[in-house]
C-alpha cells in the first residue's frame, strides 16, 4: 500500500485500511471479512439484499471496526456501478477488494441449460471482472490497492457436475493474471485466492454423504477438508504489505489436493 514497507508483525497490519468484501452475508465470505477486521481493517460488506447483512454486520462490528452494508447484484451493471460509488463515498476510499461473491448450480453437463450457464458465468466471471474494474478506476489515481479474486480448486482441476462453475473459476484465474499486468504499473496487486474443498451452504448436501467425504479425504494430503479459518492467513497476507511483491498469482489453499495425490502402494523393502 504505502511506499515504505513495514517489517515484523506490522507487515500484516491492516489498521487504517478499508476492505470491500462481496458476498459477506455468510460462509467463507463472512469468515474472510472477519479475518480482515481482526487484522485492523474497516469493512464495506455486500449481499444481494442488504437486509441479509444484519447478522454479519453485528458479528463484524464486534471486532471494533466500522462496517458498512451495501446491496450488490453482480449480474447487474448498474448495481455494480452504484455499489462501487456508494462504497467509495461512504468509506472515503477502498484499499482492498475481496471479490468473493459467486454462485453454483450442480448438474451433469448434458443437463446444463442456457440459463444455468449464464447465471454462473455472469456472476462468477463477468461480475467479478466488472467489480474489479470499478475498484481499479478508484485505485489507479491513488497509486495503491489490493484486488483479491476468489477462485477455486476448480480453477485448475476439472470435476464432474461442475462444468460451468469450473469454466468460471478457471476464467477468474486467467483474468487475474491479465489484470495484474494491466494494473501493476499503478501500484495495484491482483491475486487469486483459490480454496479447495470447504463445506459451505452451496455444497452442504455433498458433505452429508460420509462415503463421499471419505473418498475426498483420501485424496487430500493433509487428510481433511478445509475449515473456514484455514483461509484467514492467506487472505490477510494477500491484503497486506506482506504481499507487496506478489501479483498475478493463484494461491491454492487446498490441503494439497491439487498435487494429484492418491494413496500409493507401500514401498517394497530392498531384496
Amino acid at each position: 500500500m504505502s511506499a515504505a514497507i513495514p517489517t515484523g508483525p506490522a507487515l500484516f497490519d491492516l489498521t487504517g485500511r478499508t476492505a470491500l468484501v462481496t458476498g459477506a452475508s455468510r460462509g467463507l465470505g463472512l469468515q474472510m471479512a472477519g479475518a480482515l477486521a481482526r487484522a485492523g481493517a474497516d469493512l464495506v460488506i455486500t449481499a444481494r439484499k442488504v437486509e441479509d447483512l444484519a447478522a454479519s454486520r453485528a458479528d463484524l462490528e464486534a471486532h471494533g471496526h466500522r462496517v458498512t452494508p451495501l446491496a450488490l447484484d453482480l449480474r447487474s451493471e448498474s448495481s455494480i456501478r452504484d455499489c462501487a460509488a456508494a462504497a467509495i463515498g461512504t468509506a472515503g476510499g477502498i484499499d482492498i477488494l475481496l471479490n468473493n461473491a459467486g454462485c453454483n448450480i450442480r448438474k451433469p453437463a448434458v443437463e446444463v441449460t442456457w440459463d444455468d450457464w449464464n447465471t454462473i458465468l455472469d456472476t462468477n466471471l463477468r461480475g467479478t471482472f466488472f467489480m474489479a474494474q470499478a475498484m481499479a478506476r478508484h485505485m489507479i489515481p491513488r497509486k495503491q490497492g489490493r484486488i483479491i479474486n476468489i477462485g477455486s480448486v476448480t480453477s485448475v482441476f476439472g470435476y464432474a457436475g461442475l462444468t460451468p462453475y469450473s469454466a468460471s473459476r478457471g476464467g477468474v484465474k486467467q483474468m487475474t493474471m491479465s489484470l495484474a499486468d494491466d494494473l501493476g504499473p499503478h501500484g495495484i496487486t491482483v491475486n487469486c485466492l483459490a480454496p479447495g474443498w470447504f463445506r459451505t451452504a452451496q455444497n452442504d448436501v455433498m458433505y452429508r454423504d460420509e462415503e463421499w467425504v471419505a473418498y475426498l479425504t483420501e485424496r487430500i494430503p493433509l487428510k481433511r477438508p478445509g475449515k473456514a479459518e484455514d483461509l484467514d492467513g492467506a487472505v490477510v497476507f494477500l491484503a497486506s504489505a506482506a504481499s507487496a511483491y506478489v501479483t498475478g498469482q493463484t494461491l491454492l489453499v487446498d490441503g494439497g489436493i491439487t498435487t494429484g495425490s492418491t494413496r500409493a502402494l507401500p514401498l517394497k523393502k530392498p531384496g
